[in-house]
Order: structure tokens, then C-alpha cells, then sequence
């Protein structure tokens, strides 16, 4: 079977409306080695757009720069202020309302979480300063996300003395930063806490944060619990909370409870019924267990439902029938996308070349990333990073070295995952000349190297007889270790 994707770079302005007779099941096109989906209607969306008059391009230009300048401007201003922040010595009464508060919300975007408090410090001390709700929430969400439960607590007594009423939303980020954390007793204590409080009694999606750090920490034997007060308290759930728990299901490969979950679903509450996220955790919950019968199976039965497969669909269609080494189905996925005009993502592209880097087959590997640039999709660190584990397999080190001048070459954003990939392929070549190379390449990249990287290299020492330098480079690490 010939896998192959067309050059999607002139389809424009194209969607496909799928339709599927019921009587047209994958399994049984499957097993006829015929297209995997029932035959569909397609029709082209084509949308009419007002033309503005163009504008000089010395306008353009000037207009762009003076945009470009502002920014920089902006940008130099918020760095200031947050160094002054971290600052023991900086008088606390001379900033610009705009751009602290821009640093601290710039802060909270990039979830600098000491640095935000510190501004936010700042900004307390201020003389027009006035509090505000939705300020503390915005604190509370990062701090959540970040892990920080004890600060969450403390932020919300200084909401207190600052004269605010926490609301439903600053006690529901609360729930999530001890949830988030796995303190889910604490967070469950919270929402106690809130059924006792006027106007703050806990909601569907209070329930639904702590349901989904449950399933993130594996307490599933809390969920039935969770659930049993929520019924109590006549709180249906939403499809978000029914998402959450099949999906943690799922991928605890806990498949009874799932199905359960979505049979419940079905029967008891037609307010929620299934859809795309839903068909797509039972389909990758089965096809990453390698259960392709029960994953046809599901996919059939969504159909019937009237679900429509989206790109994340056939995504996980194909890295499932990859892992399988169900390559003639894999094919018949790929080539349906093809054909129907559904543009694969850089998503579809790393699950094939992946497959192929997997089983060895360069020539494939290789032929499907010359059409992902093709169709104008960008390579990302992942799609580089199975490149130089399949290169490395075959000792194709030349290849390797062209992949890393593409790199130079373009705007990839590489990560720590990518470098241990190179340093182990030199490590395991006994090239350590080039391995220190890419090891010093990191902090170019302001990539944090980690416990792999620095295990890599000392096995690549040892295994080359270079105990002293294996042995200063585990010295190294030790006294990292004691600095943290």
C-alpha cells in the first residue's frame, strides 16, 4: 500500500460535511481492505471577503515601526519593574499604574509565580492602588497551576485584610491549587468549607477541577464520593465532568469503569451527550492499550451517534494501527484524509514519521518529511527528535549532522528531550568530542539539562574509559543537588 498525502498548500477555504450510513461500519471496510469510513459528502465552503483599500507601503512601514518601537519600549519598562520588584532597596511609591500593571500581568502569563507576588506587593503599596476580585483570581490561577497551595492560602488572608469578599471563583482556583498539588482531602475540605459560606457554595466546575486532579493522581476511589455529594447537593454534571472522569478512565486503562461512565452518560442525562472529546479518549484509551477490535468497535458505534471524526480522530486512528503494525489500515487512514481533503496538522506528520522511525524504515521516515515541509507544515523539536533517534540506529551520524544545520537555519524552538536524543546518539557512537559539543549547544538554547542528559553522558564516559571525567561530572551533579 502506497502511503502518500497530496500537497494540501492550495486547498483553501475548504471543509468536508461527513455523513456515515450505519450499515457502512469501519471494521467491515477494514477487513474488505476498502476506505475505513463510510462514504461521505463533502461540500466546498466558500466565503466572500470585502476588499479595503491597500495602504502605501512607507505607511505600512512607518506604522510597523513605530508599533515595533512601543513594544520594545513596553517590554524593557516591564522588565525594569519586575527587577525592582526582586529588589530589596526600591522605594515603593514611584511607578506608573499601566506598566506595573502590565509587568504583573505579564508575570502571571508566564507563571513567575514569586516574581507576580512581588509585584503584586508593589502594587499593594501603591497610593491609587484600590482592590480588586478579579486581581486575587488571576494570582490564585497561576498560583494553582504552579503548585502552590500554601501561597494560594496566604494570598486569600490578604485578600481578607485588604477588606474583599472572596467569591465562588477565588475559592474554586483554592481548590484547584490543593488539587493540583494532590492535596485532594485539603481541596475536599475546601469545597466543605464552601457549602457554608453565603453566595460561595460550591458549583459544577468546582467538582469537575477537583474530579480532574483526582484522575491526574490516580484517587479514583474518591470519585464515587465526589460524585455521591454532588448528587446530593443536586448538581448535575456537565460534559466536561463526565470528560474529565472518562478520560482519566481511560487512561488508567481502567476500561469497565469507562464504559460505565459513558453509559450513565447516555441514559441519564440527555443534556449531556457525547462528543468528540468523548469519542476520542475511548478510541486512544483502546488503541494505545493495542485493543484495535474494541477501538473499531467505538468508532462505529460514534458514528452512529452522529459524532464526526476530527483531525484528532484519524491522529489517533493512525498512531494506533502504527503501534499495532497495522501499516496497510494505517495507509487506508492516511489515504482517506488525503482524499477527502482534511489537512493533516505537524501532529499527524510526528505519528507518522515516528511509525516508520520505530520499525527503521528511513526511506519512509524520510519521504513523509520532505512532504510535511511540502504542504507547509514546520518541523518541530519532536519531528527533529525522532529524525536523530532513527538516524543514530542506523549510524547514519553524517545525517544527523545535516539535520542540526537545518536547525541552525530556522526558528525551531528545541528542548531538553531533543538534546539528550544527539548526546546519546555520540555517546553511544563513543564520539564524546561531540557530545560535550551539543552538551555546551544547550545553554545556547536555553535549554536546563536533566537527570538523562547528565546519566547519558557519564555512561558515554565510563563506557569510553574515561573515569575522571565521568567522575567530575557526577561530582558536578551532587553539588547541584546540594545548592536546590
Amino acid at each position: 500500500m502506497e502511503l502518500s498525502i497530496h500537497d494540501y498548500g492550495y486547498v483553501k477555504n475548504l471543509s468536508s460535511s461527513l455523513q456515515y450510513s450505519p450499515t457502512n461500519c469501519l471494521t467491515k471496510f477494514l477487513n474488505e481492505r476498502q476506505h475505513p469510513f463510510s462514504n461521505p459528502s463533502s461540500s466546498l465552503i466558500t466565503a466572500a471577503k470585502k476588499k479595503s483599500p491597500v495602504p502605501s507601503s512607507k505607511g505600512i512601514q512607518k506604522s510597523t515601526d513605530k508599533h515595533l518601537s512601543h513594544i520594545l519600549r513596553s517590554e524593557a519598562a516591564i522588565e525594569a519593574i519586575e527587577r525592582k520588584a526582586n529588589s530589596t532597596s526600591v522605594k515603593r511609591n514611584r511607578f506608573s499604574p499601566k506598566l506595573l500593571l502590565e509587568a504583573l500581568d505579564n508575570a502571571i502569563s508566564h507563571r513567575r509565580w514569586e516574581s507576580a507576588l512581588k509585584i503584586f506587593d508593589l502594587l499593594r503599596n501603591q497610593h491609587w492602588y484600590e482592590p480588586r476580585c478579579q486581581t486575587y483570581t488571576k494570582l490564585l490561577v497561576m498560583l494553582a497551576k504552579c503548585k502552590q497551595p500554601m501561597k494560594a492560602s496566604y494570598l486569600i488572608e490578604v485578600m481578607l485584610q485588604d477588606g474583599l469578599k472572596p467569591t465562588i471563583d477565588v475559592y474554586t482556583a483554592l481548590v484547584s491549587a490543593y488539587g493540583y498539588s494532590g492535596l485532594l482531602e485539603k481541596a475536599l475540605e475546601i469545597i466543605d468549607d464552601m457549602k457554608l459560606i453565603l453566595d460561595c457554595k460550591p458549583d459544577v466546575y468546582t467538582y469537575s477541577i477537583l474530579i480532574n486532579s483526582c484522575t491526574k493522581h490516580r484517587r479514583f476511589d474518591m470519585i464515587e464520593h465526589i460524585l455521591a455529594d454532588m448528587s446530593y447537593l443536586g448538581i448535575k454534571c456537565s460534559i466536561v465532568t463526565y470528560n474529565t472522569i472518562i478520560d482519566g478512565y481511560g487512561k488508567a486503562g481502567l476500561f469497565k469503569e469507562m464504559e460505565n461512565m459513558l453509559t450513565e452518560m447516555l441514559e441519564e442525562d440527555e443534556t449531556c451527550l457525547p462528543d468528540s472529546f468523548t469519542c476520542n479518549s475511548v478510541l486512544d484509551a483502546y488503541g494505545n492499550s493495542g485493543m484495535i477490535s474494541e477501538m473499531e468497535k467505538w468508532f462505529d458505534e460514534f458514528q452512529l451517534m452522529g459524532i464526526k471524526p476530527n483531525v484528532m480522530t484519524f491522529n489517533i486512528l493512525i498512531k494506533s494501527y502504527g503501534k499495532a503494525k497495522m501499516y496497510d489500515k494505517m495507509g487506508y487512514v492516511i489515504d482517506y484524509m488525503t482524499k477527502r481533503f482534511i489537512p493533516p496538522t505537524t501532529i499527524t506528520f510526528n505519528i507518522i514519521i515516528d511509525t516508520f522511525k520505530r520499525i527503521g524504515d528511513i526511506e519512509k521516515m524520510e519521504e513523509f518529511f520532505i512532504k510535511m515541509k511540502h504542504v507547509g507544515m514546520k518541523p518541530n523539536a519532536v519531528t527533529y527528535c525522532s529524525l536523530v533517534s532513527a538516524y543514530g540506529k542506523a549510524r547514519l551520524l553524517h545525517k544527523i549532522d545535516s539535520i542540526m544545520r537545518q536547525i541552525e537555519n530556522s526558528d525551531v524552538i528545541l528542548d531538553t528531550t531533543f538534546f539528550n536524543s544527539v548526546i546519546s546518539v555520540y555517546g553511544h557512537v563513543g564520539d564524546v568530542k561531540k557530545m560535550n559539543e551539543i552538551f555546551l549547544a544547550m545553554k545556547d538554547k536555553d535549554c536546563e539539562p536533566d537527570s538523562i542528559t547528565f546519566a547519558t553522558m557519564i555512561h558515554a564516559y565510563k563506557t569510553m574509559g574515561m573515569m575522571e571525567a565521568a567522575q567530575d561530572l557526577e561530582k558536578k551533579i551532587i553539588k547541584i543537588q546540594g545548592q536546590g
